[in-house]
């Protein structure tokens, strides 16, 4: 038999590897082992390489990482993608089927309708734009409206067909969840702390800092995987009447979907779907907070509609936060950006959430003695989807006589430093602390800060390490020649970074401030003050009292402010930014917000929102005027509440302060 051609080969490699990113993905029914799978990679590189003329963008080689990107673009979605409305109780979801059958005007006497149950994944919500078969667009959810693109960083996932299989559709948008293995997570954690890194607090935020790399690469490393669960655009031939079966069409084109999707009829057997999966949601090896169920018609669900944030015909069933018995061994204390030293627990393991779970936060000292816990206890320790693990209780009858009171560190776990308490937080005072001066660098290169984009926290950490990094006004002195002598780091990328930290120089008075972590000064502060002084020579001019005059600032605020900038710490950080070109001027000062809608009026927004993060909210609210504060006081005149609004809502009530829910702040910001 003659050898096949290198165009041959190449074809073949690609089919055996699709086949087996299939197997392995939808049918879980792997193929071959890893090692065999990454020679046959291997050699498909090694023949592209050779022969160029027969690339192919589809090709399973392109997922290995292309050069990094130079930012994200905001891409707005043709269809929204909507919030699901959450329910915590059985009686809860017995009232939506209520109201649904009423809605449908179906009768007592008579069953249905059918609705489809498939697990709530704890992931990142993600679109997949397919023209003709081919991927050619990835967006995250964003606010709903609008998401960012990261089709070079999902382009790196073995799980997602680059190409759909069978006769595909014109236009076909899958929605579904963007998420990471327990086992992966786990591993990076493990690697973390060997080298004495902070911890990772859950896969999913995991899963979104890895989705926000700038290199492709990250993302295939941590295998992140890909499960469908919903339909955006669809042009096809081919009409479906039912969730399910859209969910058995995916698989037929090669997309990972859920195989535990149940369809039911009635309450009962709704609830026992649900009951069934809770006792075995951990043995899936991934996050699943809860359950979706939703009306399998598509055309009943078209009758059913949706409000501004939510359908109708759908609703997710929350389970209960996981928690485990386990005991402490020992606490040690992690230094913040601003000082803050936050203590951390040591246990024993104990598998919770479908994950091992070694350590957990205790919050800070007067939670530590409110609770009583003692190094030796008996701890009760609980897990939410959304939060790291917690300690939340004492098994007291359990405490052994050796059991040791937990007094607060009188030094500096990393520089020996004086250590002060402020209420219930403990600080570091020395602003020379290199344990301080990584957190205050990742803090300060943040998106909502400097947003310099390209340097996470691993780079951080080997710039300080290196001796790089002394100083955040160090990052301005970088060169591309210092940057190449790092491991992992390319010549492109590192021309990258220093383009992007050159455009970090003219963000402008009030990014700076936030970013430089003086505490108590965030985001919000520092838009009060940029609107007051025209740049950091008029500030430093300012007297303590005439900063407690600005809105929301209070004596607190102003002199945690005042006293910064005119410590040596802050005397010599404004030098040295002046000297490295970063300009301390504001963007806000003398800004005419008086025909504004909120001008003038302090707000504070709370809870969660469908309509976009708090931060993006915020923004949207200055612009028209808002002072946006992180707390409720006398001053305050608006409170816009979203979901689990808690005290804040609580407090405003008390104080008679005005009360909007989200629609009403839809309205005000013209959404």
């Amino acid at each position: 038999m003659a050898e096949p051609t290198a165009h041959e080969r190449i074809l073949l490699l690609r089919r055996q590897l699709e086949a087996a990113n299939r197997a392995y993905y939808v049918d879980a029914e792997p193929l071959m082992p890893d090692r065999n799978y990454d020679e046959l990679m291997k050699e498909l590189i090694g023949l592209e390489s050779d022969h160029p003329e027969l690339a192919d963008p589809a090709s399973p080689s392109c997922r290995v990482g292309g050069e990094p990107v130079a930012g994200f673009d905001s891409v707005e979605h043709e269809l929204p993608m909507q919030s699901v409305d959450n329910t915590y109780t059985y009686e809860d979801i017995g009232a939506w089927l209520d109201r649904v059958r009423r809605s449908l005007e179906i009768e007592a006497d008579q069953s249905g309708p059918l609705m489809s149950c498939d697990p709530k994944i704890d992931g990142v919500a993600i679109s997949l734009r397919y023209e003709v078969g081919r991927l050619v667009r990835a967006v995250t959810r964003g606010d709903g409206q609008r998401g960012d693109d990261v089709t070079a960083q999902v382009r790196a996932m073995r799980s997602i067909p680059l190409r759909l299989d069978g006769e595909a559709p014109e236009v076909l948008e899958i929605r579904g969840e963007i998420f990471m293995d327990n086992d992966v997570f786990e591993s990076l954690n493990m690697r973390r702390e060997a080298a004495g890194e902070p911890l990772y607090a859950n896969a999913r935020n995991v899963t979104a800092g890895t989705l926000k790399s700038l290199d492709p690469a990250v993302v295939a490393e941590r295998r992140l995987r890909f499960m469908a669960h919903g339909m955006g655009v669809h042009e096809a031939e081919r009409a479906m009447t039912r969730h399910s079966e859209y969910i058995e069409y995916l698989r037929s084109l090669g997309v990972p979907a859920t195989r535990d999707l149940q369809v039911v009829q009635e309450l009962p057997d709704l609830i026992a779907v649900i009951k069934e999966f809770g006792q075995r949601r951990e043995s899936l090896g991934y996050g699943v907070d809860g359950m979706v169920v939703r009306v399998d018609d598509f055309a009943l669900q078209a009758r059913l509609g949706s409000t501004s944030k939510a359908p109708r015909w759908c609703v997710a069933f929350k389970y209960p936060a996981d928690q485990a018995e386990t005991t402490l061994i020992e606490v040690n204390w992690q230094v913040g950006k601003g000082g803050t030293l936050t203590p951390r627990a040591t246990m024993e393991p104990v598998e919770l959430a479908g994950t091992t779970v070694r350590h957990a936060t205790l919050h800070n000292i007067e939670e530590i003695h409110r609770k009583d816990i003692r190094v030796g206890d008996r701890v009760v320790v609980e897990k939410a989807g959304e939060i790291i693990p917690q300690v939340v209780s004492v098994v007291r009858a359990a405490r052994p006589d050796d059991a040791v009171q937990m007094p607060p560190p009188a030094r500096c776990p990393a520089c020996s430093g004086e250590v002060q308490q402020e209420g219930p937080k403990l600080y570091c005072v020395n602003a020379d602390c290199p344990a301080q001066l990584r957190e205050r660098l990742a803090w300060f290169v943040g998106r909502d800060q400097m947003d310099i984009d390209g340097l996470g926290d691993k780079l951080v950490d080997l710039l300080v390490e290196t001796g790089l990094l002394r100083h955040v006004a160090d990052l301005y002195a970088l060169r591309i020649e210092d940057l190449v002598e790092l491991e992992g780091l390319g010549e492109k990328s590192a021309a990258s970074l220093v383009d992007a930290i050159d455009d970090s120089r003219d963000r402008g008075l009030d990014r700076v401030l936030a970013a430089v972590g003086i505490r108590q000064v965030g985001r919000s502060a520092a838009r009060t003050v940029a609107k007051q002084y025209p740049d950091m020579d008029a500030l430093l001019g300012a007297s303590k009292a005439s900063l407690e005059e600005l809105p929301d600032f209070g004596s607190i605020t102003a002199g945690l402010l005042h006293e910064a900038l005119h410590s040596s710490w802050g005397q010599e950080l404004v030098d040295r930014l002046k000297a490295a070109g970063v300009r301390l001027t504001s963007d806000l000062y003398g800004a005419d917000v008086g025909d504004q809608p909120l001008a003038g009026r302090t707000v504070v927004i709370t809870g969660s929102f469908s309509s976009g993060s708090r931060s993006e909210l915020t923004e949207r609210l200055e612009g028209l005027g808002a002072s946006v504060s992180g707390s409720v006081s006398k001053k305050t005149d608006l409170l816009v509440a979203g979901e689990k609004a808690g005290s804040k809502r609580e407090k405003a009530e008390q104080l008679g302060i005005e009360i909007w829910d989200e629609a009403a702040l839809l309205s005000a910001l013209g959404a």
